[in-house]
Parts: structure tokens; C-alpha cells; sequence
């Protein structure tokens, strides 16, 4: 799938790291992900040390608890291309950004690092598509980040990519009134040039949903395969099989329902207006050769050919037949006019 144009709305399986630091799981995960339909699987990828302080021994034990090795996410990316889906991963140190660089096509840059400009920097020597989460920013930060990333881009001669900037909320989960999804129509409208996409971290469908009606073309959920696996906080938030085959489902519908935005006549719109539409009808016997007045019609809707707003090329021209009352007049009716 080309993120630069994209046809459909493209769909995120946001493993993260519910895998709690199994390959076997993560396989699982990537199977379970791939039978909902979406078009792609993410991970975490990162090196306790750098990403957060030993000092922290809690948050860091837990990290070394759910760290996969690079050896690890080389196998998922080679078993995810096997089976047809779509692999990437967050880097959250330089180390793993070089890493990744070697298995994917896709990066991401974590809310957290929005503002990480050396990170960003590196990422965007790789001259790949980048989407960019902003929870936690502003839009001066964002505006910063993107001229880093474009400026890379252009020395670089990296000219056709765009950049995916993803509306984010960084609260697990966020509150319905915290989701600010008016905000997708703030960037598209500070963005022109970018793709707008939105990372869900609310309960339900019902805002990635809205998301897209709000224009959002890149969509990413949190995913697990079940809500009570354990009591790490992203099982609980995430999108189990069920309802990630129910939110694919209703996007692609929701594809097809928002249209191509063109205010035109829809093809089953052309057969019923012709019944639907006002049309001119005779209020009483009219003879062949008479003049049509204005008082000698009326405009009901009925299935003819002379619609209304178009009377002036009829009224006061001449029948050339018989016109019974309460029939539809049609322009055969009328001599010399097309």
C-alpha cells in the first residue's frame, strides 16, 4: 500500500507490546490481527537502557520483562510478509531506529518523541514514510518536527514521500470528552500538504469511526488478543478480535457511504427524478392549437419531460394535439420547440 496516495483508509493493529515479551505471542497476535483485516501490525521496539533510567527500577524491569530482541522482531517481520500483512515498529532509541531501518518501509514516531529532534532527525535520513503521533503537543511543535523531517527530505532528494501526522491523545484510556477529535479538522486544515491520521486510545470503536468521517486516512487501535490476559494496562484498552473485525468492517463501509465528496446527481437518483420532480400538468381540456397560459397549468410531481423551471420556453406557444385535464403535458406536445 503506497501511504503517499492512498486509495483506502489504511488500518493499524497497535500490538505494542501485549506480547509481554513472547515471540510465540507476538506471532499469535499478528494472526489474530491479520484475520480482522487490517492492513498492518506495529510494535515497540526499544533498549531499556536507552529509554528510561535503571533508577526506575519498576518501569524498568517491566520493559527488560517485554523486550524482544532484534534477532526477535526480524523473525515477526519475515512471518508478517509470509503472511501477507504489513509490519513496522516504533523505535524508541537510536540503536533500534538503525535496526528497523534493515526490515521496514514504515516508521513511527512515538507521542513521546515528538519533540525528540535528534531521533526524528535519524528517522528521517532514512527517507521512508514517517507517521507522527502528537499527543502532548502543540501545534508550534508540530510545525517544528515537520520542517526537521521536510528539510531532511529535500537534501536528501526524498521529494515524493508525505508525511503522516496522527491526532493522539497520550492518556490510557482517554475520556470521551478528553478525545478532541475536532482537533483532525485543525491539523488538515494547518497541513494541507500532509496526511491526517488518528491513533485511538479510547474505548470502543465509536471515535476511530468519527475519526474517519472527520477525514482521518491512516487509523490505528491498540490490539490484544484478550482484554483479561494479564494486568498490563494496554490489554484492557485495546480492540480485541471482535471488535477490530468489527471496526474494519464499519471503516470500509464508511468508505463507501462518504463517497468522493462530488455534489452530483447519483445514478439511482436519475430514475426517480423524473417522477419526483415538479412537472407540468393541465388544469383543464386544452385544444390543438391553443396557447398555453399560465392559468391553463400546474406543477405536480409527475413522470414528463417538462420539468419545472423551464415553463418560459412553453408558456404561450401552441399545443399541436388535444390535451385532456389532469394530463402531463411533454414537449411533443409543442410545435417548433426541442
Amino acid at each position: 500500500m503506497n501511504l503517499n496516495n492512498l486509495k483506502k483508509i489504511f488500518i493499524i493493529a497497535e500490538i505494542g507490546n501485549n506480547h509481554e515479551g513472547s515471540l510465540k505471542r507476538a506471532k499469535k497476535l499478528i494472526m489474530a490481527a491479520k484475520k480482522t483485516g487490517v492492513d498492518a501490525v506495529k510494535f515497540q521496539t526499544f533498549i531499556p537502557d536507552l529509554f528510561v533510567s535503571p533508577l526506575e527500577s519498576k518501569r524498568y524491569e517491566k520493559l527488560k520483562k517485554f523486550q524482544l530482541s532484534f534477532d526477535d522482531f526480524e523473525k515477526l517481520s519475515i512471518f508478517s510478509k509470509k503472511n501477507k500483512i504489513i509490519f513496522f515498529s516504533t523505535p524508541l532509541d537510536w540503536k533500534s531506529a538503525n535496526f528497523l531501518n534493515k526490515i521496514q518501509k514504515i516508521f513511527k514516531i512515538a507521542s513521546s518523541d515528538c519533540n525528540f529532534y535528534p531521533l526524528i532527525k535519524q528517522i528521517a535520513n532514512f527517507n521512508k514514510s514517517i507517521l507522527l503521533s502528537t499527543g502532548m503537543t502543540d501545534l508550534k511543535t508540530i510545525k517544528k518536527s515537520k520542517k526537521i523531517i521536510l528539510r531532511v527530505w529535500k537534501k536528501n532528494n526524498n521529494i515524493s514521500k508525505k508525511l503522516i501526522i496522527m491526532h493522539c491523545v497520550s492518556s490510557y484510556p482517554v475520556l470521551d470528552k478528553e478525545a478532541n477529535l475536532l482537533a483532525i479538522k485543525t491539523l488538515k486544515d494547518n497541513f494541507k500538504d500532509c496526511v491526517i491520521g488518528y491513533s485511538d486510545h479510547t474505548l470502543g470503536n465509536a471515535s476511530a469511526l468519527a475519526a474517519v468521517a472527520l477525514g482521518a486516512k491512516v487509523i490505528e487501535k491498540h490490539f490484544t488478543i484478550d482484554k483479561n490476559f494479564s494486568n498490563f494496562r494496554d490489554h484492557k484498552l485495546s480492540a480485541d478480535p471482535i471488535e477490530m473485525k468489527s471496526l474494519v468492517n464499519n471503516i470500509r463501509k464508511l468508505e463507501i457511504l462518504m463517497g468522493d465528496g462530488k455534489k452530483i446527481l447519483q445514478k439511482s437518483e436519475k430514475k426517480s427524478s423524473n417522477y419526483m420532480r415538479r412537472g407540468m400538468v393541465s388544469k383543464k381540456n386544452i385544444n390543438a392549437g391553443d396557447r398555453i397560459k399560465n392559468s391553463d397549468i400546474k406543477w405536480i410531481r409527475v413522470s414528463n419531460d417538462i420539468k419545472i423551471n423551464s415553463e418560459k420556453k412553453y408558456l404561450y406557444k401552441k399545443v399541436n394535439r388535444n390535451i385532456k385535464k389532469e394530463q402531463a403535458l411533454i414537449k411533443k406536445n409543442f410545435k417548433n420547440i426541442n
